[in-house]
């Protein structure tokens, strides 16, 4: 029996959130780019390690493991401590991070940072900071944070994760239980993983070891770019077996950017309830196999209803997004800005209708 884990060792509820969790780019310093010689990867690692971090984590203090529901799976309950019942002690989580901007601005994962009290950034070269988190998003597991320094920091850039083919090189740096700077190397097994963690799915697979205490650290090329941020494995035991998947950096920096406005996002709402086509329908519409978003519902004074969408409508395309299966309309409707308009293709009766829809804003409980 496989087990889907994040790559921290948070503790407690935080660590069972995180388990259970898997949505304009940003103006970086640039880095030289390096192409990966005969030899190995030395030259590649010399150049980015200093941009990636240790982060430890303190949270609020938790319920003992005897405590917590009996129902939490045997390979969650390691990230649980020993303390006896009744007993409670401060949360602790370690994960990695690197830097994207000379003043200090580090990507990590949500899960990592989850309900931390304080943060903790330890750099390669040894120094220590605090750090504040300022914005962190579930959907996408992706988290923005600030040192609280005023200094000039290392940096390392993003790549487009969208030029990603199955077989190239990748290499993960981080702090695997806490073994700060381990450097791992691989190949992209898998592109569009879906893990059936949440609407964004669409993870980079690796056999780089990737571990916990791996959350948040980045995935590069060959060149030294970040292509991923590394945030979970499938593991029986809790090790690393060479099944790791990693947020792709084109997603990541979509959200990042709009962390760093104002530590929010603001997501695209369409107020539908959706389901898969069924063979037996898609056979009936001559389709090879299924496709589209079959719409259940339609929420009241919402931006599906005013468009004139229907019940037992099929979305084929929204916008400019061919709908194949539901993730690709939740992630176009979610990418949208609040307020900007799309064209839909439906299939209604048999007919194909275009209309014309206003996305409205994800609130939190819709979300």
């Amino acid at each position: 029996m496989r087990s889907l884990l994040p790559l921290t060792s948070r503790t407690a509820t935080a660590a069972l959130t995180a388990a259970m969790l898997s949505a304009s780019a940003l103006t970086l310093a640039p880095s030289a780019a390096l192409a990966v010689p005969a030899g190995g990867y030395a030259d590649l690692v010399e150049e980015v390690s200093p941009a990636v971090v240790f982060i430890e984590v303190t949270g609020k203090a938790q319920l003992a493991s005897t405590d917590l529901p009996q129902n939490i799976p045997p390979q969650l309950r390691e990230f649980f401590g020993d303390r006896g019942p009744g007993q409670r002690a401060p949360s602790q989580g370690i994960g990695s991070g690197f830097i994207i901007s000379e003043d200090g601005q580090i990507v990590t994962n949500h899960h990592v940072v989850a309900g931390a009290e304080s943060v903790k950034v330890k750099l390669a070269d040894g120094r220590s900071y605090d750090a504040e988190v300022v914005g962190s998003d579930p959907m996408t597991d992706i988290a923005l944070l600030k040192l609280d320094a005023d200094e000039t920091f290392p940096t390392v850039e993003f790549g487009a994760s969208q030029d990603l083919r199955v077989g190239d090189e990748v290499v993960a740096v981080g702090n695997p239980f806490g073994l700060g700077g381990t450097v791992t190397s691989g190949i992209v097994s898998a592109l569009s993983r879906d893990i059936r963690s949440g609407p964004f799915d669409d993870f980079i697979q690796t056999d780089a070891a990737i571990n916990r205490g791996n959350s948040g650290g980045p995935l590069f090329n060959n060149e030294g770019d970040v292509i991923g941020v590394n945030t979970a494995i499938i593991s029986p035991g809790g090790g690393s077996v060479g099944i790791g998947f990693a947020v792709p950096s084109d997603l990541v920096q979509t959200v990042v950017a709009d962390l760093a406005d104002d530590g929010q996002l603001a997501r695209g709402w369409l107020g539908v309830n959706i389901r898969p086509m069924t063979e037996e329908v898609a056979s009936v519409l001559g389709y090879d196999a299924p496709k589209g978003a079959v719409i259940e519902a339609v929420s009241d004074d919402s931006p599906a209803e005013k468009a004139g969408l229907k019940e037992g409508d099929i979305i084929l395309s929204f916008g400019e997004v061919e709908v194949k299966e539901l993730r690709d309309l939740t992630r176009a409707v979610a990418t949208t800005k609040p307020e900007d308009s799309a064209v839909i293709t439906v299939l209604r009766k048999g007919k194909e209708v275009v209309l014309d829809v206003t996305v409205g804003t994800l609130k939190p409980q819709e979300a």
